[in-house]
């Protein structure tokens, strides 16, 4: 049986991890971040396709591409989740199950980080785990996925 393949999509500015408000999003890297999910993923038995846009447009294309190829997507938007109905409508014209992903707990920052539009698309949301909450992510959307494949 073939491995289920997951796109790890990332959003503008988390190419500046580790450099990037420390006391907000911790001192791991993008490469720091794209191992733990490396190794979420052998753990768990999928693939993924891990990648990084500052462009909205890119990840719109990258979104669209998933369809007929990937098995789920866990999208960490940034700060496109406040202001990008792009991406939800390119979430919800794929049709793949989804987890959104925040490094911070958006709800304990701005007011205007509580609302994210590319939440409507998302079977659930990880905010506030720091890069831990993308394993946590691949996990609960893997056993989605194998629920799925099983009825």
């Amino acid at each position: 049986m073939k491995r289920p393949l997951i796109a790890v999509l990332n959003g503008p500015n988390l190419n500046m991890l580790g450099l990037r408000q420390p006391d907000v999003y911790g001192h791991a890297t993008l490469d720091d971040l794209e191992q733990v999910c490396l190794q979420a993923a052998e753990r768990l038995d999928v693939t993924i396709d891990f990648r990084q846009t500052n462009i909205e447009g890119e990840l719109v294309t990258w979104i669209q591409e998933c369809r007929g190829r990937a098995d789920g997507i866990v999208i960490n938007p940034a700060a496109y989740s406040h202001t990008s109905i792009a991406l939800l409508d390119a979430l919800l014209a794929v049709g793949l199950p989804t987890v959104e992903v925040h490094i911070s707990n958006v709800f304990r920052r701005e007011t205007f980080r509580h609302h994210s539009y590319v939440s409507r698309a998302a079977i659930g949301v990880m905010a506030g785990f720091g890069v831990r909450g993308y394993a946590l992510a691949l996990q609960a959307l893997t056993d989605m996925i194998e629920d799925e494949d099983q009825q």
